[in-house]
């Protein structure tokens, strides 16, 4: 019988264990434009010299919060002490970095994205080596890449593989709760493990083409899902770790659109029984918000949200597709009348 692997999840933040061999700090549980790498220089990929010269601009983040300890990857992007990681290795933490020649230094957060599961920090440091983000790196199905990071704490790990897929949109849980679509991945078979996350996946010529940031599980015969790699990973690409690093940068948070209303997927087994459609059942309005204006109220059922059935996957994908000030039909049902209004949406409050 098949059994459907599990869904994406994180793979950075983890507990301490103590095994016979080691201590380690243990990790936790889509294109792109510009230059080519020809088909025959892949079989020429110098994993040894792309280690070389890549892990020393690869940190172990250590992360310290009420959730307990865990670890993570980073990689440092500027020489000034700017490094990239996930922002589910970084949530509510006290932050540490391992650098590659030895040295520990305290981390400060400059900005967080939980809707694109990034993060960005600073250590007090200068002339550091530094992989720059390479959004204009253009990527091929069965092009070789390599990771780096500290997968299960293990600071300095090389794993390879091929690009298997681009452009994949999958939907991921935030560090905070809920979720969230990461949005034009990268598909990897190399291997990423917990504590991979936050690190970098970069081609053959050294270029940081993604963050790690997830890996898909299968679930053993009681449904519970594994914890290790089955060569399915998936990674931020570069170009919209770009435009959040620029955000935070310039602002300290990224902008993201906002409809204004809590919302809970009613699946089509359960709008069957109970003789409703499927949707999106509302649980709360945010008075002035943007569903409250369009005339939204707690109980109402979305079942069309810019013309596709309203799902928890099609407003994760509006959320991150779309614009501030654009404007979203929708269907909602309230009682048995059917209503369509214009939901014009606004920067999220806090973001």
């Amino acid at each position: 019988m098949y059994t459907p692997p599990a869904a994406p999840r994180p793979v950075g933040r983890v507990a301490l264990i103590v095994t016979a061999l080691i201590a380690a700090l243990v990790g936790g549980a889509i294109g792109i434009g510009g230059s080519h790498l020809l088909a025959t220089d892949y079989a020429s990929c110098d994993v040894t010299q792309v280690a070389q010269n890549a892990l020393p601009s690869v940190v172990t983040v250590y992360a310290t919060g009420a959730n307990g300890n865990g670890s993570g990857s980073g990689a440092i992007i500027s020489a000034d002490g700017l490094i990239l990681t996930n922002d589910h290795v970084i949530a509510d933490s006290d932050i540490e970095v391992l650098l590659d020649n030895g040295e520990r230094l305290p981390a400060s957060v400059v900005g967080r994205d939980p809707m694109t599961d990034l993060a960005l920090l600073r250590v007090d440091a200068s002339r550091l080596p530094a992989l720059a983000l390479a959004p204009e790196v253009t990527l091929a199905i069965g092009q070789p890449v390599v990771v780096l990071g500290a997968p299960l704490g293990l600071s300095g790990t090389v794993t390879t593989g091929v690009v298997s897929a681009l452009n994949r949109s999958i939907t991921v849980p935030k560090a905070g709760g809920g979720t969230t679509v990461l949005l034009g991945a990268v598909q990897t078979d190399a291997a990423v493990n917990p504590g991979n996350s936050g690190g970098p996946l970069v081609t053959c010529e050294g270029k940081l083409v993604g963050i790690n940031t997830a890996i898909s599980t299968v679930p053993d015969e009681a449904g519970v899902a594994g914890r290790g790699s089955v060569g399915i990973g998936f990674a931020v690409p570069a170009t919209t770790a770009q435009r959040i690093v620029d955000e935070l940068l310039a602002n300290g948070h990224a902008t993201h659109p906002w409809i204004g209303a809590a919302t809970t997927e009613i699946p089509s087994k359960v709008a069957a029984m109970y003789g409703t459609l499927p949707g999106l059942f509302v649980q709360d309005v945010t008075a002035g918000g943007p569903a409250d204006k369009a005339g939204l109220r707690r109980g109402d059922v979305i079942t069309t949200i810019n013309n596709q059935s309203a799902t928890t996957f099609s407003l994760a994908w509006l959320l991150v597709t779309a614009q501030i000030g654009d404007q979203v039909p929708l269907r909602f049902i309230r009682g048995s009348a059917t209503q369509d209004v214009t939901l014009t949406l606004v920067e999220q409050p806090g973001a």
